[in-house]
């Protein structure tokens, strides 16, 4: 069965949504498709904190996260490793946990090494890490929206030049943004004490969390029409 438990990792997650959504996604979308859903969801998700609307928030930040898994498993990006090579339990600009940009004004990017020994080996993980680079009591939901906003403009940007050119620097730069939404993503999350590994294991207990089958057996038309 299909099925996606709170303690895996991202790999995991990103498998999963390989087996329930590529058929489907491979005929009915291109790269574009799925980043504008992308865009749609985290935009649904954002409505959510601006009205309050927690249970909004949740469902919509989760499906905005799995149609970015679609999108890079269309690219074969690995997910989980790009976003290690970005934030090896130390935020990408400073090089520090927790974060001192604002303190210090860094203007430029520091090099960041990577620790194997202290990779999270889950979501529950990967969320404390976060948590523990960029602190939850240090800012509002509404800013950590913000920044999501930010990152999805920047992924779109980065896909957009990449489709028009194809270029191994593009595809670099799509690895790089897509991992600074995933930190932001995590960054809403930990504003507002959602449990991700929860509330993916919930939506993906069985296959597609909409028709509950695996491939997904959803069409274009229900898919556009997803009222959330």
């Amino acid at each position: 069965m299909a099925s996606f438990r709170r303690n895996q990792n991202l790999s995991k997650f990103q498998e999963l949504i390989a087996e329930v959504y590529t058929l489907p996604d491979d005929r009915l979308y291109s790269v574009w498709d799925l980043v504008t859903h992308q865009q749609r969801f985290t935009m649904r998700a954002l409505k959510g904190i601006r009205k309050e609307d927690l249970k909004k928030t949740k469902l919509n930040l989760m499906i905005a996260f799995a149609w970015q898994m679609a999108t890079v498993n269309r690219l074969h990006i690995n997910l989980e490793e790009v976003v290690w090579k970005r934030f090896p339990a130390l935020c990408s600009y400073c090089g520090k946990k927790p974060c001192s940009c604002k303190e210090s004004k860094v203007t430029k990017r520091h090099k960041v090494v990577s620790r194997k020994s202290q990779k999270p080996n889950s979501i529950p993980e990967i969320q404390k890490m976060f948590d523990e680079i960029y602190q939850s009591d240090q800012r509002t939901a509404a800013d950590a929206g913000v920044h999501l906003a930010e990152e999805m403009g920047e992924v779109s940007e980065a896909i957009l030049n990449y489709l028009g050119q194809h270029q191994q620097k593009q595809l670099d730069e799509i690895k790089e943004e897509l991992a600074d939404y995933v930190s932001c993503f995590f960054g809403v999350a930990n504003s507002l004490s959602i449990d991700i590994g929860r509330e993916l294991e919930e939506m993906f207990y069985k296959g597609c969390h909409t028709c509950h089958l695996a491939p997904c057996v959803c069409n274009y038309t229900k898919v556009a029409q997803l009222q959330t």
